[in-house]
């Protein structure tokens, strides 16, 4: 009998009832029924792109500060703004918490885990930092580990603990160029040389170069010497194919407007009914709430109009689907990251080892390993060709330019960035 993991029984079930309101969230000419024959079935794309009311000034390949809603869901959005805005605390105070319970369930499901297990916050990052600052099982002499893909946010919050809990910070560099084994082995290491760490900060996917991280490995490792992992997956989500429940994870933080295309301010935090109690509740919320994920984090006064509009999003996402949305995604970085990989002065950061990528992926131009060096080079992409990306800093062996398509991206405004990033080597790599 085939194996049914817990996450698709879940999505099934939440998505029965939805059928018809799929098919009104796909893009004119396309059914929720319908997938596309590969991620280079252009006509299928090209029907999910029309979706997407996307500016025509620049080509826009900077899509990790945050997804922009398919029209159906900015459709929504601006119905759920009519209606809070028409109806009040009269709505607000009286009717809103059913419709969150729906959400909460919905999420929750999209997730593969309990409706016990999560809490909506405004961000990942609110969501990490309830989990980093409330982790209460640290002492004074314990150490903490993050590394240089970490996104600031997160690492801020790791210093943090040095004041707070009297810990010790280690960092590391995760390897240019990455393996999956060597990723697994840097961590291996520095567990091993710091017995004293009690926690680690694993990003699922780095925002600074587009690293996938071997997130199960890893976790398992750590558990085996004792050491509590906190998972960013503010870019996994929605962007790699990946069954959270099978990473063993017991604290991560989510974006549903990054990838899933939900309105700006609704993230996820997830917290392993078991170990609830490891994280302080958010004292904002008082005394109550002491086994609650929801006593985890206190947000005030949220978008109430764009938590109504996550399941639009999760609707039109879930029509095209996970493998497809991943596969496409990754056939856009491929088609430029791969045929460059052996031009003389580009630097690809992240490997053609398909586990080790999604859809984003940073270079280096031979040389320029300055926050000024690259936010020139991205200058120059846009100037010269129209393209806007993005520089990243923090990166141990040196600032980069990242590149990140969306569905809307097309073929040919990639090769216009393979055809682009040979002129730019040419000019400016150093010897």
């Amino acid at each position: 009998m085939p194996t049914i993991s817990r996450r698709a029984m879940m999505t099934a079930a939440a998505a029965l009832p939805l059928a018809s309101r799929l098919n009104a969230a796909m893009p004119h000419g396309t059914k929720s029924g319908d997938r596309a024959t590969g991620p280079d079935d252009e006509a299928y794309w090209a029907k999910i792109a029309a979706h997407y009311d996307v500016t025509r000034d620049v080509i826009q390949l900077e899509n990790g500060n945050w997804g922009i809603m398919a029209k159906p869901v900015l459709a929504a959005y601006e119905r759920a703004v009519e209606r809070v805005n028409r109806e009040n605390s009269f709505y607000t105070r009286r009717g809103f918490a059913t419709d969150y319970h729906a959400v909460h369930q919905r999420v929750a499901a999209a997730l593969g885990v309990g409706a016990d297990e999560i809490a909506l916050t405004r961000n990942a990052t609110e969501a990490l930092q309830g989990l980093i600052d409330g982790y209460n099982k640290l002492r004074p002499g314990d150490a903490v580990l993050t590394a240089d893909l970490d996104y600031d946010s997160m690492l801020g919050c790791f210093e943090g603990l040095k004041a707070r809990r009297g810990v010790q910070v280690v960092r590391i560099a995760l390897p240019e160029p990455a393996t999956h084994q060597n990723v697994i082995d840097a961590y291996a290491q520095a567990f091993a040389a710091n017995p004293k760490i009690r926690l680690v900060l694993l990003t699922h996917l780095s925002h600074r170069t587009g690293l996938v991280v071997p997130i199960r490995e890893i976790v398992a490792m750590a558990r085996a010497r004792g050491i509590d992992a906190i998972v960013d997956a503010a870019h996994s989500w929605a962007q790699l194919d990946f069954d959270f429940a099978d990473l063993g994870v017991d604290f991560a933080g989510f974006n549903l407007h990054k990838w899933w295309g939900a309105p700006l301010g609704v993230g996820v935090m997830y917290l392993r009914k078991s170990r609830v109690r490891d994280i302080d509740p958010d004292p904002a919320n008082g005394d109550g709430g002491l086994d609650s994920v929801q006593a985890r984090i206190h947000t005030g006064t949220s978008d109430f109009a764009a938590i109504l509009t996550v399941p639009d999003a999760l609707d039109f996402q879930q029509a095209i689907g996970t493998s497809e949305r991943a596969a496409r995604l990754r056939y856009l970085r491929d088609r430029w990251a791969e045929p460059l990989r052996t031009l003389d002065g580009l630097e690809i950061l992240t490997s053609s080892d398909p586990r080790l990528h999604g859809g984003i992926t940073a270079f280096r131009i031979r040389g320029l390993v300055t926050a000024a060096d690259n936010i020139a080079v991205a200058k120059m992409l846009l100037d010269e060709f129209g393209i806007f990306t993005v520089h990243r800093t923090g990166v141990a062996a040196g600032a980069c330019v990242r590149v990140t398509p969306a569905l809307f991206t097309n073929p040919a405004q990639i090769d216009k960035l393979a055809t682009a990033l040979p002129i730019l080597v040419k000019r400016l790599a150093k010897a």
